[in-house]
């Protein structure tokens, strides 16, 4: 009896960890070589969990446990001012977070712009959300995703990145032999940089996205506010008014943009909060009213 309770007890082990190790998967974002990439050597590291000099995209998916999934999928982007990635933070926990509803998350480590490996820098992280889009919604049956419920999150530079991707979808950067939609369903968009105009545009991310002296045309081409439609898909949008590194103005305009096609575009603003949320509001708090928002139009069911 002892020997069989032994084996029984392996064996559930031996479930348990292919569970995890299913449920948490990292893959090639181009498993058949990356677009617009220059030979070059790999430089990434990953110190602290903060990620620089990215030349080799993934997707990490990060699926709920069987029978709890609602078929929600959730793209995120994790911010870093397009110089690094705040990968574990504002990637990883927000995942486990996100499967704790029963949605699928996928962490994109997308390339961070740089000439050495890229041959045109400024669309190399748009490239990598079309193609974590299109990977998502064409795995959508294998991952038990409903295809009309692919959303994209990011944060800070990151949220500029899922606005690009929710704003320019009609022009399609990567192969898409199979005519694949690249419009998100919905954006979450947390502290964001949105715009690169000289009066509420984020230096930094601008410089590095678009190089120290860009033309005004590539400058209002990646100033998402200007790029809206009325095609574009639902928002939620979060920021703090006393955000000192990316206006809260980000947010504000592209609100306004957005509310002026007709999308439905939920906002809230705290007080208080600085860039990154270091400790107010806190996680529960403004996570929670997201999960609201996304109940409130449909892309998520009611618990």
């Amino acid at each position: 009896m002892t020997r069989i309770f032994n084996l029984l007890a392996a064996f559930c082990l031996i479930q348990i960890l292919s569970l995890t190790l299913h449920a948490q998967t990292e893959m090639p974002l181009y498993p058949n070589g990356v677009p617009n990439a220059k030979q070059a050597e790999d430089r990434e590291t990953n110190q602290n969990n903060v990620v620089r000099n990215v030349s080799k995209p993934t997707l990490t998916a990060f699926l709920p446990p069987a029978g709890t999934g609602n078929g929600t999928a959730v793209i995120v982007c994790p911010g870093g001012g397009y110089g690094v990635l705040v990968i574990d933070r504002e990637g990883y926990q927000v995942a486990k977070a996100l499967n704790k509803q029963g949605i699928a998350a996928f962490v994109l480590k997308y390339r961070l712009p740089d000439d050495r490996i890229m041959q045109d820098k400024a669309i190399g992280p748009l490239q990598d959300a079309q193609q974590a889009i299109r990977t998502v919604r064409e795995k959508a049956k294998e991952w038990a995703i409903d295809p009309a419920k692919i959303g994209i999150m990011g944060f800070s530079a990151g949220g500029h990145l899922a606005a690009t991707a929710g704003t320019h979808y009609d022009s399609a950067f990567v192969a898409n032999p199979q005519k694949t939609s690249l419009r998100p369903d919905f954006m979450i968009l947390v502290y964001p940089v949105i715009s690169f105009l000289d009066k509420i545009g984020h230096k930094g991310s601008s410089a590095n996205l678009l190089g120290p002296a860009p033309a005004q045309e590539r400058v209002r081409y990646f100033s998402n506010e200007l790029q809206v439609s009325r095609t574009a898909p639902p928002a939620y949008l979060t920021h703090a008014g006393d955000d000192t590194v990316v206006p809260v103005s980000n947010s504000l305009r592209f609100y306004e943009a957005l509310n002026a096609q007709g999308i439905p575009t939920d906002m809230h603003i705290y007080s208080q909060g600085q860039h990154g949320y270091p400790k107010v509001p806190t996680f529960d708090e403004w996570f929670g009213r997201c999960l609201l928002w996304m109940r409130t139009v449909g892309v998520l069911a009611a618990p």
